[in-house]
């Protein structure tokens, strides 16, 4: 399915009710705390190459502030997505692994995350709170999801869930995402293992 096709679903979803935002429990940071720079993922240095437009210094900034219709929209984006793309490994796909691309109609878990992203992009959204992050399962498996940087902390945007979380909620390692200043590059998470910790207590 063609954006234009996303676009005009998710326009009809945005009527849906938002439901309150939990705030941060005494023990947890309603956003991550990113550190040094660290390497890119090979998969999206390869998908920088093809999408050089896609992978510079980020203009705009600011943090986002939310609105109702905002979230409504990212609900929507999440929903529309997940149950849209068939769930496919890239070697299913491409036959190799690790291969970061725009989904049409199957992908994995990045290609499920890019195409979110680039649809919010569209939406208005800034490059710069929309990031690509990379974090670890309980099970030790590597897993890749969309994080939205807003006023109200960070929020996880998963292709394995059908709610749109806040990072602390996820039973994720955090590792590393995009740089919100450049989305080429990517930063550590020094408080990403806390939560892991905390949410299988």
């Amino acid at each position: 399915m063609r954006i234009k096709g996303f676009l005009v679903a998710i326009m009809a979803m945005c009527a849906m009710s938002t439901a309150a935002i939990p705030a941060p429990t005494s023990n947890t940071t309603a956003s991550m705390v990113t550190g040094a720079a660290t390497s890119q993922p090979i998969g999206h240095y390869d998908f920088c190459q093809t999408h050089r437009d896609e992978c510079g210094a980020n203009r705009n900034t600011a943090v986002l502030e939310m609105t109702d219709a905002k979230w409504a929209l990212v609900r929507s984006v999440n929903s529309t997505v997940n149950n849209t793309i068939t769930p496919m490994t890239d070697k299913e796909i491409y036959g190799k692994d690790e291969v970061w691309a725009y989904p049409t109609t199957a992908g994995d878990c990045e290609d499920f995350a890019l195409l979110k992203r680039r649809i919010l992009i569209q939406r208005g959204f800034s490059p710069a709170n929309l990031l690509m992050t990379v974090v670890r399962k309980p099970d030790g498996e590597g897993h890749a999801i969309l994080t939205l940087r807003t006023t109200d902390g960070d929020f996880v945007l998963d292709n394995l869930a059908s709610n749109v979380k806040p990072w602390y909620e996820t039973p994720y390692s955090f590792i590393k995402r995009q740089s919100s200043y450049n989305a080429g590059r990517w930063v550590t998470i020094e408080n990403g293992r806390d939560v892991l910790v905390g949410a299988l207590k």
